[in-house]
């Protein structure tokens, strides 16, 4: 599955708080590009990149070898929900209905 997510935060922002959030994930970071990182393990494939986008926006695209929603997914759901309160800790979630 292919997920992505746009962030004020710096790439370089993004690439620390994978490290951190991954931390039993081991990421590697890539031979070719500086701001991508992969795992491979018993949860399946991520592969992380950020990149800047847009002037003040960081692109964030991770793509797992999994088909539909896995736990691996899930874990990258809350990696996104992690960087928008480490980009707007003062948000606070309200529900719509």
């Amino acid at each position: 599955m292919r997920h992505f997510f746009r962030t004020h935060l710096t790439p370089a922002a993004v690439m620390d708080a994978a490290d951190v959030f991954f931390p039993e994930l081991q990421l590697a970071p890539s031979a070719s590009q500086a701001r991508v990182r992969t795992f491979g393990g018993t949860l399946g494939t991520l592969t992380l990149s950020a990149r800047p986008e847009g002037g003040h926006y960081t692109f964030v695209e991770v793509q797992t070898d999994q088909i539909g929603e896995s736990r691996l997914d899930r874990n990258v759901k809350r990696f996104f929900v992690t960087l928008h309160r480490q980009a707007d800790p003062s948000h606070k979630l309200e529900a719509s209905y």
